[in-house]
């Protein structure tokens, strides 16, 4: 008897291993750049001109029809969804102009914010889909514009071209990307262009994303302090530690060693009058793809980032840790979950939330779309409260 449980234990640890091998190869190959496919050469030969076709008029091209997450994103609310593509000039004669698409939810409620008038300039918050995703898709697995239309707040969606990345993921591995070039770059100029163009407040502006994305925030907020007021992430790797598909796969599974510090360090060190950011981190524990590895040594690394807050306004450097038991029944099921808060003052700087039973999933999400688990904590909405703390204040010219 004994000897056939062992075998039997083999041998399912061989199948999990498989699967997790697989899973972790498909995960690599999504990180590698597709090759654009050779054309095959013509043979040499003589080439026989062909009489010239008759002109036959073509009817118009009928409209695209928006797919089933364009549609449902905004079904049901009275706010405008609204569908558009950011240009970014080109920098000098040979440079090239470059182009996102975008989705914008503007909320039809009267009260921009709960402490604000009625005729206040709403606050932003900028979402970042993950790979494999577009921004409706996201829009709809967050749930995140039937919140903005409750609490008052535009929602801006950019998204990454297929021609760029064959699953829509953003180079947040690249050096130049972490630089604040490339994709970091356009959408700086893009939230710009749309608090412009909305009339929305440039002091309350809050970028959050998921797995890819919730890396490229990281990297938003960090070059563009001055912009973003919060970040929001989301299962996400850890910061500024990648250079290659590779090195970013490496990251996700076992984290980066020692050099995640040295990385944070040189973010305040880079910018002088660094004013700190505002930070919440949400994880799951059975995170297979982005390991929970990255959730601590994230925590570590903004923990350094608004270090100058955190000690000047508390007596203590510790975090104040909360459990929160499950909850299985009722309208509102939800995983059990951990917060550990560090404050500045009186307002939370830093929060990360490790969620029990959560994998590779936005929680509290819609499931009918991928990558969303429904049980909670709600994502979206602890995201928005925690937002709702902070407002960057634009910094006085030098005298």
């Amino acid at each position: 008897m004994p000897k056939s449980l062992s075998s039997l234990w083999l041998k399912s640890m061989r199948r999990v291993s498989k699967a997790q091998q697989a899973q972790g190869l498909r995960l690599f190959e999504s990180l590698l750049p597709k090759a654009v496919p050779a054309t095959t050469p013509r043979r040499p030969g003589l080439k026989l001109i062909k009489p010239a076709k008759p002109v036959v008029a073509r009817p118009a091209k009928k409209a695209r029809r928006p797919t089933a997450a364009q549609a449902r994103a905004a079904a049901g609310l009275p706010g405008t969804w609204r569908k558009a593509w950011f240009t970014l000039p080109a920098d000098g004669p040979l440079g090239d102009a470059r182009r996102m698409l975008y989705w914008l939810y503007l909320p039809a409620s009267a009260t921009p914010a709960a402490d604000a008038g009625p005729t206040a300039p709403r606050p932003l918050v900028v979402m970042l889909h993950g790979c494999k995703q577009t921004a409706a898709d996201f829009a709809v697995g967050s749930r995140m514009n039937e919140l903005a239309e409750r609490k008052g707040f535009a929602v801006l969606y950019p998204q990454q071209s297929a021609a760029a990345d064959a699953h829509r993921c953003w180079h947040w591995y690249k050096q130049a990307t972490q630089r604040g070039e490339g994709d970091v770059e356009v959408i700086a100029a893009m939230i710009a262009q749309v608090q412009n163009k909305h009339g929305l407040d440039a002091t309350r502006t809050y970028v959050a994303g998921l797995s890819a994305g919730a890396a490229l925030a990281a990297i938003v907020a960090l070059r563009h302090p001055e912009l973003i007021a919060a970040v929001g992430m989301h299962s996400a790797p850890v910061y500024g530690t990648t250079h290659s598909p590779f090195s970013a796969y490496r990251a996700m599974q076992h984290g980066s060693g020692s050099s995640y510090a040295a990385a944070a360090r040189s973010v305040a060190s880079g910018q002088p009058e660094f004013p700190g950011m505002p930070a919440i981190l949400i994880h799951g524990d059975h995170d297979t793809v982005v390991r929970r590895v990255n959730a601590d040594q994230l925590a570590g690394q903004f923990e350094i980032i608004n270090g100058p807050l955190i000690t000047q306004s508390a007596s203590r450097n510790e975090p104040l840790v909360r459990r929160h038991p499950e909850r299985r029944g009722g309208k509102r099921p939800r995983h059990a979950y951990q917060t550990s808060t560090w404050y500045a003052g009186r307002k939370p700087q830093l929060v990360k939330c490790d969620v029990d039973m959560l994998g590779h999933a936005w929680s509290g999400g819609d499931a009918s779309v991928e990558f969303n688990e429904p049980a909670g904590p709600d994502a979206s909405l602890m995201m928005w409260t925690f937002f709702s703390y902070h407002r960057r204040v634009p910094a006085l010219p030098p005298a």
